[in-house]
């Protein structure tokens, strides 16, 4: 199952987090990113209209890899599943939600930010994690300390990472891909300037 996820990573160096306001951004929105070279499109279940802007872009943007960000529930990611994703993210890890996500045959990038979280979902047979808030609880350096006792464990840190951080992380060897929320921002949808996205996305692909 974990092996599903760290594919995602073979698609570029950043995953957009991203947050929909309002459902007729998302089509574009998917659009622009994919046309700037990023496929891997994570939306975040903190929204109203989050589940009908994945199922908009899954249906509309077939060369997008959409999956749900913020899983908390077995709830969620059956909803998830049912609007099309192909893959969830959650910000924490707990074996009820990797259970619902066997079940629905959802690939799960389950979140960590201590060593004994690491563990639990290692022991659950995933060897891909979130590391998150990333910036928050140590960044670069508990990515470097995290690496010796575990040197199986890839990870994708989200939470605080700009474009001016991202290459620090992703010059770690155990940093396979970086979330970013600055690909998406608030101002450039809102005044529908997809251009910028997909520069912005052009940028983020270039990176590595």
């Amino acid at each position: 199952m974990s092996t599903n996820t760290l594919s995602l990573a073979s698609h570029g160096p950043v995953i957009p987090v991203i947050v929909i306001q309002k459902l007729e951004h998302a089509v574009p929105l998917a659009q622009a990113l994919v046309a700037g070279g990023v496929r891997v499109l994570e939306v975040t279940l903190r929204t109203p209209v989050a589940l009908e802007a994945m199922e908009a872009m899954a249906r509309a943007v077939p060369d997008a890899i959409v999956g749900a960000g913020t899983l908390r529930t077995p709830a969620d990611v059956q909803a998830a599943k049912n609007a099309g994703c192909q893959f969830g993210v959650s910000p924490g890890y707990t074996d009820a939600l990797a259970a619902a996500c066997k079940e629905f045959g959802l690939p799960l990038l389950p979140g960590v930010s201590t060593a004994s979280e690491v563990m639990q979902a290692s022991s659950a047979g995933f060897q891909f994690l979130k590391l998150f808030p990333a910036v928050a609880v140590g960044g670069v350096n508990l990515l470097k300390a995290l690496s010796g006792p575990f040197p199986d464990i890839a990870f994708c840190p989200t939470g605080g990472i700009t474009p001016e951080t991202a290459p620090q992380f992703l010059s770690l060897p155990n940093v396979k891909v970086c979330g970013g929320s600055w690909l998406t921002p608030q101002d450039a949808m809102d005044a529908g300037d997809w251009g910028r996205i997909t520069a912005l996305a052009k940028a983020a692909s270039a990176l590595r």
